[in-house]
């Protein structure tokens, strides 16, 4: 089987955030998935890269400043009916329920576990392909 290859938006105004976000993904998070990054460092250059090119996956910074990652994904999924999925990085478990509100659709906690991290966004990848 050929991978799929998928492009995810990185965002965070943090480069090491957008670093270890990478890494905790990696390029083949499973098998048939490849991933290629592209990286927003604010909501301008986030926004802009969901219009231009054709994301796969979000995957924010829920903790960047001063646009944070749940108040992203909340405005992409009003302003969009072809929003891409969403998963948010959160400092703490209890802000589920705001990113639930923001309507993402999963949830990571800081610090990211590479198991964990490939495995929910190989499933939203696998989501997105069966959808399509």
């Amino acid at each position: 089987m050929s991978d799929r290859l998928y492009t995810v938006l990185l965002y965070s105004d943090d480069p090491k955030v957008r670093d270890r976000m990478r890494l905790a993904v990696g390029t083949r998070p499973a098998p048939g998935i490849e991933i290629e990054f592209v990286e927003a460092s604010d909501y301008d250059e986030c926004v802009r890269l969901v219009d231009d090119y054709e994301i796969d996956l979000l995957l924010l910074d829920g903790e960047a400043t001063p646009g944070g990652g749940i108040g992203i994904a909340r405005q992409i999924k009003d302003d969009r009916d072809d929003a891409p999925p969403t998963c948010v990085v959160i400092a703490r478990a209890a802000d589920r329920w705001l990113a639930a509100y923001a309507e993402v659709d999963a949830t990571l906690v800081h610090p990211l576990d590479p198991v964990t991290t490939g495995t929910t966004i190989a499933e939203l990848l696998r989501r997105t392909r069966a959808a399509a």
